[in-house]
């Protein structure tokens, strides 16, 4: 499984990346081992993620994301909240 994921950093602003194992990625950007923008920006907290079966297609993902608007990126992940609210 693939996954395209958003994170919000302790200073508030979002990343977007894609991997093929979550809990480690998210693990290696909180331990200092994951992208260099979030490094100084630890911890970092999961706000959303989508799963897809080819890498392909998350990196293609993660491309569109990467290019929304902060608000677009918002509406994706509360979206998401109010979904699994409802459930």
């Amino acid at each position: 499984m693939n996954y395209t994921y958003i994170v919000e950093c302790k200073d508030g602003t979002l990343y977007t990346g894609w991997t093929n194992n979550l809990e480690k990625r998210i693990a290696d950007h909180n331990s200092g081992k994951g992208a260099k923008y979030t490094r100084a920006r630890k911890p970092v907290t999961l706000v959303y993620y989508e799963t897809f079966e080819a890498k392909e297609e998350a990196m293609k993902r993660e491309y569109a994301i990467k290019h929304m608007s902060r608000k677009e990126k918002e509406k994706l992940y509360f979206k998401n909240i109010l979904y699994y609210n409802r459930i």
